[in-house]
């Protein structure tokens, strides 16, 4: 057999408190980890700790050493003694889960019961990352919706324009160059075109509008048509028949 120069990974832990009057919680996560270890007869473990480090903080000083040596996948499984230790929300521990799983390292979180290198951890993963992907589109829609509202409200979006927009409009209409725009109203190249886009994008919609105001008048009058000659088709039906009628009657005597 050859020799391998391939190292050997290890095993991490990874401890946070808020603040640093939280000594004692520091240690009880410490030991908590050791037991684990000793539990699963786990020899060797680093355990690296963060004190006075909030976790919201996606950049801390002894988890951001941890993290440097999992992506030189030096690091074959990491203990935390809760989710919330390593992250606060849901994207965060996504983020972490998915370079943990690129650099196959598994992950497992003690108060959750959570070890993703087995078949139950794993589809806790998906669990999770199903989750996330709902909360980011439920933000993006509720985005949209607060933004819709405050349009309807008249309220103004982002920056406030600073251009002449009446002025470049009927400019524009009459035929002028940007450049030419651009000199008279005191504004740059770049501001006429964003003008004249939106002129045209709003031109658009309300040319889309009137065809379908005119496509469902259209309908209307062809409906009204087809009802109107209903009764006159069913009147010349009857008189058809009633004609035939006699013609047969006349035919036998």
């Amino acid at each position: 057999m050859q020799p391998t120069n391939q190292k050997k990974r290890k095993i991490v832990a990874y401890c946070r408190v808020s603040t640093a009057m939280q000594g004692s919680g520091l240690e009880a996560q410490v030991r908590q980890v050791r037991q684990y270890c000793d539990l699963m007869q786990i020899k060797d473990v680093e355990i690296f700790t963060d004190e006075n480090q909030s976790g919201a903080k996606q950049n801390r000083p002894a988890l951001d050493r941890m993290m440097k040596a999992v992506r030189d996948n030096e690091v074959e499984s990491v203990i935390v003694p809760a989710f919330s230790r390593l992250a606060r929300s849901t994207t965060h521990l996504l983020k972490a889960l998915d370079e943990f799983k690129d650099h196959n390292c598994s992950f497992i979180s003690l108060s959750e019961r959570l070890d993703t290198s087995t078949a139950a951890g794993k589809m806790a993963f998906t669990v999770l990352a199903a989750v996330s992907q709902l909360e980011r589109e439920l933000i993006i829609e509720r985005v949209k919706v607060g933004l819709a509202n405050a349009r309807a409200k008249g309220k103004i979006i982002g920056r406030k324009k600073q251009r002449n927009s009446d002025m470049i409009r009927a400019l524009r209409k009459k035929g002028l160059t940007y450049r030419s725009i651009a000199d008279l109203c005191g504004c740059s190249h770049g501001s006429v075109h964003a003008e004249i886009l939106a002129m045209k994008k709003e031109e658009s919609e309300k040319q889309k509008i009137l065809d379908e105001e005119n496509a469902k008048k259209l309908a209307k009058e062809s409906l009204q048509l087809q009802a109107n000659s209903e009764p006159q088709e069913l009147s010349n039906l009857q008189d058809n028949k009633i004609s035939d009628a006699y013609t047969y009657y006349e035919t036998v005597d």
